[in-house]
């Protein structure tokens, strides 16, 4: 299928395209010379849980700590 860009550069993808997809919100990505556009799935938040594992002298009361095992790969 050929489209035209509109003078925004925007283009319209095909309703039958679209209507499986859970999600009006997608995914842009450059590759070399050509442009890929996926669907984003979305996800529940339940499904995020247990998914960080800090380790047990992490102190949650303190900010500082608790940033540094998220951000820093062995701490955990």
């Amino acid at each position: 299928m050929v489209k035209k860009l509109d003078p925004q550069g925007r283009v319209s993808i095909p309703i039958d395209w679209r209507k499986d997809w859970k999600s009006d919100k997608v995914i842009l990505r450059r590759l070399k010379d050509k442009i890929e556009v996926a669907p984003i799935e979305p996800i529940r938040p339940s499904s995020l849980f247990d998914s960080i594992i800090v380790g047990d002298e992490v102190d949650f009361t303190d900010p500082h700590s608790l940033r540094k095992a998220l951000l820093e790969p062995g701490h955990t």
